[in-house]
Parts: structure tokens; sequence; C-alpha cells
């Protein structure tokens, strides 16, 4: 048995959710057998109760919310929420945009899942949730700086964690690339420049 939904269906289902939504759903895509619904930020409370509560839609399952972040744009970010109906067996993605000074109303009245799905996306990309009843940081660590999912945020990060002997606590320092570091892209089975010995390289010839 079957349960791949056609486009057709698909596109049938974005029309009635745009039509039934009062202007909460503001338009939609079907693409790679997925409907993508398109909500303004301010709409998305409205738009998630229709379609958690109406016998048509039935999407009781909030499955994940992330973001995505596109800095080219004004509205920089996407935040991306995946619904489930288990009742009609389909699969809905939600996306509303904002930017890194407005926050998006926050869902966690309408899916109470969401309230440490958006604290991730705080943490990961800045993207705020007004009314959050505790929106914090949630994976990184205390005094972290930035937010590691941005496409601007530096792969070396901007402080580095250590344990002080002298001082008996952990400390925060700027991040600083060592001299000795040699970044040579060869293959390993090359060898490295200089007198750098790869793990396991000290038993050739041995």
């Amino acid at each position: 048995m079957s349960f791949t939904v056609s486009d057709e269906d698909l596109t049938a289902l974005g029309e009635r959710a745009v039509a039934d939504s009062a202007g909460a759903i503001t338009g939609f895509e079907v693409a790679h057998g997925e409907l993508n619904l398109h909500v303004p930020a301010a709409k998305i409370v409205t738009a998630l109760t229709l379609l958690r509560d109406a016998p048509q839609f039935r999407f009781q399952q909030l499955i994940d919310l992330c973001g995505v972040d596109y800095p080219e744009r004004p509205l920089r970010f996407d935040v991306v929420y995946h619904l489930l109906s288990l009742a009609h067996n389909r699969r809905v993605r939600v996306k509303v945009q904002t930017d890194e000074d407005t926050p998006a109303p926050t869902v966690s009245g309408v899916y109470p899942c969401a309230e440490w799905f958006e604290r991730e996306a705080f943490d990961m990309y800045g993207i705020r949730f007004s009314d959050h009843p505790d929106l914090r940081r949630l994976l990184t660590d205390y005094g972290f700086q930035g937010y590691p999912l941005r496409k601007d945020f530096p792969m070396t990060g901007y402080v580095e964690v250590r344990y002080d002997d002298e001082q008996k606590r952990v400390v925060y320092e700027p991040v600083k690339i060592n001299e000795f570091r040699a970044f040579d892209f060869l293959s390993p089975w090359e060898g490295a420049q200089g007198t750098y010995v790869l793990p396991g390289d000290e038993k050739k010839g041995a």
C-alpha cells in the first residue's frame, strides 16, 4: 500500500488552506512532493491554530521548528514549522520570515513542544519569539557569544574555553590560532610537511 500524496492533492490542500485561513496563510508552493505554506509572522498563531483544529486539516503534531539563515535578505531568517496529521496521513511545512530585531510570536500556546524548539532557534540563530515563557539559551555554554548557525559566524568562534590550573576554574579567552599549526591540506597518505608525524607513521620502516 502506498501513502504517497500526489502533487495535485497537495495543490488542492494548499488552495484550501489559503481559502479557509481568512488571510493568515498568504500563499503556498508544492516542491519535491511537499507542500509549503507561507504565513506572515504576525499571523503564525492564527494559521497554526487553524491547521491544528480544523477537521479538514488536523495537523495536531509539531514535529520540528527550525531556523534558516539568508543573510543577503532584509528579512534574513525563515522560521520553519513541520507539521504532521496522523488523521489524514499528511505533512506540511509552514514558513514565516523575520529579521534580527523583530520577534516572531511564540507558538508554544498552540504546540507546547515549541517552547524548546524556539529556545534552540534563539540559541543557534538569535531568532526571537515574543511572549515566550522562558527564552534563553539551550545548547551553548554560559557566556557564549554570537549565534553559531548564522552563516556569518566564524568557524573558530569568538572565544575558547580551557581549565586554568592556577585559578582552579574554567576560563574564557579570545580564540588564538597557534603559530605551530600547519594547514598543508595534503592527503595523510602523502604525509604532512615539516617534521610532523601522523599518528601511526612512527611505525613506518620499523
